[in-house]
């Protein structure tokens, strides 16, 4: 396998933007990725968890279809020139779709966790069943322009969709949101409210990531970056552009140290519920989550998508009905301009982006586009 390799390389043209091995580099401490108890997670233990969840939605005439799903193991890289990094990491997922049998009603819940013992299926299924129930028989509302309120998992899938624009290469060819008109990039500028705080930092306890860069391609760039090390770093502060992420070859052609690509994203929050955040919404609509969400125009960051499980129209500072679920046209962009209240910070799952997991805060805002009406429940 190895002379063919030698073979294959020896056809293969020069690439031109190759940067070489990296040397030896300093990590400094290693986050508390791996929980030794998440390791030992029994098939017992995954049975009993399961059962936390379909018994009790069984005994309200609703079925459970979900997931559960716990991993352990190791990323290592290294080279020939005694570069060496290695990561040991566990986690657990789970995630339930709530249906009443009577087809009216759906609620959804997701925990992803390193450490197994933050974990509760049963707690996380009496929210689903509990959405599932509201959710029944839901009224349809005029599409249009509402204050909405985006549980944490609502606001990640939205906020997660800016990430790819932090790549200073395609921002510097005028391919991304970040690209300014005329040349450059929009660092040291500001774009959204100025509450807004999205950093990345490899020894968070609530989110830690192995704290070294595991490729060298992927959404953020290539250029060479396995094994660079990670840092503690802004992205946004202030609601200001702070950094941008530098691959190995395109920080040599712009003279600035190379910037790997982070393994979890954190957005600072507030202390409002999302209870205190519907006690103070006159007229607005609570979304659980977002779901098919698709591109309309990168530079400006539109999206469309779908709301599902569990929407709600909201009166007088209370949940007042179910309402059938909406199509959106909105940008991450123009959100975070219309921010009214940011909640209280919670782990979610990144869905892939980036590894690791996400802390996104639920949040409040204005004049939240719905285009149109969906039967799908």
């Amino acid at each position: 396998m190895v002379r063919r390799a030698e073979e294959l390389a020896q056809l293969a043209p020069e690439n031109p933007e190759f940067m070489g091995l990296l040397d030896p580099q300093n990590y400094g401490a290693e986050p508390k990725t791996f929980i030794e108890s998440t390791a030992k997670i029994t098939p017992e233990y995954r049975a009993q968890a399961a059962a936390n969840s379909i018994d009790p939605a069984s005994k309200k005439d609703i079925t459970a279809a979900g997931f559960l799903e716990d991993s352990r193991g190791f990323s290592s890289v290294m080279n020939s020139k005694g570069m060496f990094a290695y990561n040991q990491s566990t986690s657990v997922d789970f995630t339930v779709t709530m249906r009443t049998n009577d087809g009216t009603g759906s609620g959804w819940v997701a925990r992803n966790f390193n450490d197994v013992s933050k974990l509760n299926t049963a707690q996380a299924s009496a929210i689903a069943i509990d959405k599932a129930l509201q959710s029944r028989n839901a009224k349809a509302i005029e599409p249009g322009k509402y204050t909405v309120i985006l549980e944490p998992n609502a606001a990640s899938d939205l906020i997660g969709l800016m990430f790819q624009g932090f790549n200073a290469r395609t921002a510097d060819e005028g391919r991304s949101y970040m690209s300014k008109k005329g040349g450059g990039t929009k660092l040291g500028e500001k774009i959204v409210d100025e509450r807004v705080h999205i950093y990345t930092d490899p020894w968070n306890e609530e989110v830690p990531v192995g704290n070294w860069s595991g490729g060298g391609g992927g959404r953020f760039g290539g250029g060479g970056g396995g094994g660079q090390p990670r840092k503690k770093m802004d992205l946004i502060k202030d609601g200001i552009v702070s950094n941008l992420i530098y691959d190995r070859y395109w920080a040599s052609q712009k003279n600035v140290e190379s910037v790997p690509n982070p393994g979890n994203r954190i957005m600072a929050g507030g202390t409002a519920s999302i209870e205190d955040m519907i006690k103070d919404t006159k007229k607005g609509v609570l979304v659980t989550r977002f779901w098919y969400i698709r591109a309309v125009d990168p530079q400006t960051l539109l999206y469309t998508g779908l709301t599902r499980d569990g929407t709600f129209y909201i009166e007088n500072g209370k949940i007042k009905h179910p309402v059938k679920n909406f199509r959106f046209n909105e940008s991450p962009l123009i959100m975070l301009n219309n921010l009214e209240t940011l909640g209280k910070p919670m782990r979610v799952d990144s869905g892939g982006f980036g590894g690791g997991a996400s802390l996104i805060p639920a949040m409040k805002i204005r004049d939240f586009t719905f285009s149109s009406l969906s039967d799908a429940v």
